[in-house]
C-alpha cells in the first residue's frame, strides 16, 4: 500500500509522541531529529521498526543514515 507524505508524516508524529514522549508542538517537517527532538541512534532504530510495520517493507538503517529532519524520514519512507 502506498501512503501519502502527509499520512507518513502524521504516523511518524504519532510514533514520536507515543513511544518517545516528544512534545507534539516540536514536530514540524523541518524539525531536526538529533538537535530538536533529542532522538538518538537507539531511538532511530525503534522508529524504523515502527515505520516498517506501517509500510510492510524491509527498512534498513542504511536508508536512514542521511536523515536529519522529519521531512527526510517522510521522503525516505515514501520512496520505499
Amino acid at each position: 500500500m502506498n501512503y501519502s507524505q502527509n499520512e507518513i508524516f502524521e504516523r511518524t508524529k504519532e510514533i514520536l509522541v507515543s513511544l518517545f514522549e516528544v512534545d507534539e508542538s516540536l514536530l514540524s517537517r523541518d524539525a531536526r531529529l538529533y538537535e530538536d527532538l533529542d532522538i538518538d541512534s537507539i531511538d532511530a532504530v525503534d522508529l524504523l521498526v515502527e515505520l516498517k510495520r506501517m509500510v510492510g517493507k524491509k527498512v534498513s538503517p542504511e536508508h536512514f543514515k542521511q536523515a536529519r529532519t522529519l521531512q527526510d524520514i517522510v521522503d525516505i519512507v515514501a520512496r520505499l
